[in-house]
């Protein structure tokens, strides 16, 4: 059988496209014009008697053939990378790349958690963390410019690409304060909320809904003196007595220890949730696997009341 004509200056030119997002940022990078890197990118989808991007208005997505030609495409050149540097003389050992995505609502240091076995088991994996909202993150999932999104909620079925949903877990909150906002709200947890100086994240997040949510169903009208979208600000204001902070129990400890917090009451079922979202059902990518699988630990902590 014969084998099909593939031109690799046009291939690479597709990749950097992908990779970059754009016609423009591609051009700039390699210092060509987007006239000659459209038309060269034409000449592979003619090659390939595939098209590899739909072109909506000024924008490019990759299509599901535009997706496999990348993965593979980026396969290709890491070998021609590592094929040089094992010429030259250098350790041979590949690194293994994982492109994340994290919604902007979801704690960091939880988020950090997830990834950290990945890393500790994968000493060659090279990370790259983008940090976004959900659907900027998920065009970006789809366009193949990420292997997964963690999120704080699952990928909408509305979607003009199939993703699926992997649920790690769901951590409930303790609220926490200084030592002195401790001391006076204890007492009667939860009615001792009712007018207490509480700090939030933004009404426009998951995590948010669900802790409004609770306060309803508690009939508690705290004061919003207020809200952030960093959980490490939040914290940080909290540590300096601005007011009193939902903490993920996964990472209270660290809340306690770095930022001298106390646990006002018990922990309370008004948390979030945390969500792999991949394009395909089985996750092939090894560090994805192990984020999926060691995700329990992070999530472990029990409620002590179901308040």
């Amino acid at each position: 059988m014969n084998e099909l004509p593939l031109n690799y200056h046009h291939l690479r030119l597709f990749w950097e496209v992908a990779r970059a997002g754009s016609l423009r940022a591609a051009a700039t990078r390699l210092h060509l014009s987007q006239p000659t890197i459209s038309a060269q990118i034409k000449s592979l989808e003619t090659e390939l008697d595939e098209r590899l991007f739909d072109r909506t208005g000024r924008g490019l997505k990759l299509t599901p053939a535009g997706i496999l030609v990348m993965e593979c495409a980026a396969e290709i050149f890491s070998l021609g990378t590592e094929m040089v540097r094992s010429l030259h003389g250098f350790s041979s050992t590949r690194n293994l790349r994982l492109n994340v995505g994290v919604t902007e609502s979801l704690p960091k240091h939880v988020v950090w958690r997830l990834i950290r076995p990945a890393m500790q088991s994968l000493p060659n994996l090279q990370l790259s963390c983008v940090e976004g909202r959900a659907q900027e993150l998920l065009g970006s999932l789809a366009a193949g410019r990420l292997d997964v999104v963690i999120s704080d909620e699952p990928a909408p079925s509305s979607l003009p690409v199939k993703t699926f949903n992997h649920p790690l877990g769901e951590s409930p909150v303790v609220f926490c304060g200084t030592p002195e906002l401790a001391r006076k709200f204890t007492q009667n947890f939860p009615t001792s909320l009712k007018d207490a100086p509480i700090l939030l994240p933004p009404n426009r997040t998951a995590w948010r809904h669900e802790i409004d949510r609770w306060l309803d169903s508690h009939r508690i009208r705290p004061r919003i003196v207020a809200e952030f979208d960093d959980a490490a600000l939040m914290k940080t204001a909290a540590a300096d007595g601005l007011g009193i902070a939902p903490i993920a129990a996964a990472v209270l400890d660290d809340a306690i220890r770095r930022y001298g917090l106390k646990p006002i009451g018990r922990p309370v079922r008004c948390g979030f949730s945390c969500h792999l979202i991949t394009l395909e059902r089985a996750m092939r990518h090894p560090a994805v696997s192990i984020i999926s699988a060691e995700s329990k630990s992070v999530f472990q902590k029990k409620l002590l009341s179901k308040t």
